[in-house]
Formats: C-alpha cells, structure tokens, sequence
C-alpha cells in the first residue's frame, strides 16, 4: 500500500496524543508533525507534500473549516471533532471522512485507507488509454428540471462554481443544450467529485480543484496553464504531475 505522509491538527492534547498512537501503529502512514493549532499547521501545509491532515474543527484563530479550504490540493482532508453538527460543512470542503471523538482505531484506520483511494485516484488519471467507445459515450446531466443527454467527447472542460459544475461542449460537436441561450455551457447542481465518477481517465484529466479537462479537445498546453481558444485555464501544482505523464504517453 502506498505511503502517505500526515500531519494531526487539534487544540487538546489528549485528543491529539491519542491520533499520533494510531499513525505510529499504522504502516503505511508517515507522520510528518503535530501541531496545537491551525495557524502553525498551515505553514507545513504550504510546503505541499502533505497527503493526509487530521483536522480537529473548533481551534482558536484558524478552525479546521476555514483550515482545510487553504490545503493544497494534493491534501486529503480528515475531520476528527466532537461536534457531529459540523458533518455538512465538513464534506462542503471535500473532506474524506468525518470521525467523531473519540474515534476508535477502526475508523481511523477506514478513513487512511479512504484517503489512500483518494490519492490513487488523482495519479490514475496519468494512466491507461483512450477508448472509442468511451468517448461515444452519452452522459445525461440534469439542468434547469431537465435531462440533457451529451457525448462526452464534446465536452472541452468542466468547471466547478460553488455547488454546481458548468459543463463547457464544443461548438463543433454535436452535444448542445437546446432552448437555453447559451447552448453550450450546461449549468448542473452537483460536485466535481461526483461528475468525474462517470468520466474515463483519460482523455478527462482533473488539472485544477475547479477544472477537469478533455485532453482531445486541447488547443494548447503552455507553462502552467492549458487553452482552449481564448480561454486559459490554471494549472494546480497538486496535479501538473498527472497531466505531464497523461501528455508524455502520447508525445511521439
């Protein structure tokens, strides 16, 4: 099983001991650092190598909320508090599971190996091949109490906005969304994280937290940053890695 390196955030001492028992006994986890509070665990954060923090949520100065929105995006997000109320805010921010104190060492260990998924998931991308048939694939995407059905070789990007997802299509192709005034942008209530369950890897290629990509509707990939016509969309360092190994495999 793959290594992660974590780090364990939380204001009361016994809580915070208890987690760094667990790490230690736990094979495939490197513990990287404790930290008292979210304002010190930020700035090993940055560093961005992190691929698993165990957050408590109310801290002083930085909460475990407000923390997990300024990870990286490599950084698998675990909550462990004694507040349950804070469950929906918690998964709002893509955290990979939620535990309650004091969490037992089964579900600790359920939640690393959650997190492990996850990190195998982003590298995922980078491997494997285009299929045909995948690509005639039809995806039905429910907007404005409609179902739209699309291919999906005719979507060029998707980005995320808040709860939604707006599905970018291709002029040329043949997907639209008829009777809307902009035909093709599909504006859908759901996560990028749910969408790209049903999107093959590749061609689709997740290069930011707010944009997936198809790599056979790229007009160019320049420094850090990929086009389509005169849209320039950001690369995250968290997944250049993904897209510069999906890119290699077709580069002659």
């Amino acid at each position: 099983m793959e290594t992660l390196r974590c780090i364990i955030v939380d204001d009361e001492p016994l809580a915070l001991g208890l987690l760094e028992t667990y790490a230690k006994k736990t094979p495939f986890l490197r513990l990287e650092g404790t930290f008292p509070d979210g304002v010190s665990a930020l700035e090993r954060l940055k560093q961005g190598d992190i691929d698993l923090a165990f957050l408590d949520i109310q801290m002083p100065d930085l909460n475990g909320l407000e923390l997990a929105r300024l990870v990286p995006e490599r950084t698998a997000v675990v909550f462990v508090t004694a507040y349950e109320q804070y469950a929906v805010e918690g998964f709002k921010v893509d955290a990979t599971d939620y535990l309650l104190k004091p969490a037992s060492y089964a579900d600790f260990l359920t939640a690393c190996e959650r997190a492990v998924k996850r990190r195998k998931g982003m590298t995922a991308e980078a491997s494997g091949a285009d299929s045909a048939t995948a690509a005639d694939e039809t995806l039905f995407i429910k907007a404005d109490y409609k179902t739209i059905p699309i291919k999906l070789r005719d979507i060029r990007y998707i980005e995320g906005v808040k709860d939604y997802v707006l599905i970018h299509l291709d002029p040329a192709g043949g997907s639209r969304y008829p009777g809307s005034r902009t035909p093709y942008d599909i504006m859908s209530l759901q996560s990028m994280k749910s969408l790209a369950e049903f999107l093959p890897a590749p061609p689709f290629i997740r290069i930011h937290r707010s944009y997936i990509v198809n790599l056979n509707r790229i007009d160019c990939i320049e420094r850090q940053r990929v086009i389509f016509g005169d849209v320039y969309l950001p690369v995250s360092d968290s997944y250049r890695e993904a897209l510069e190994q999906a890119v290699a495999a077709r580069t002659p």
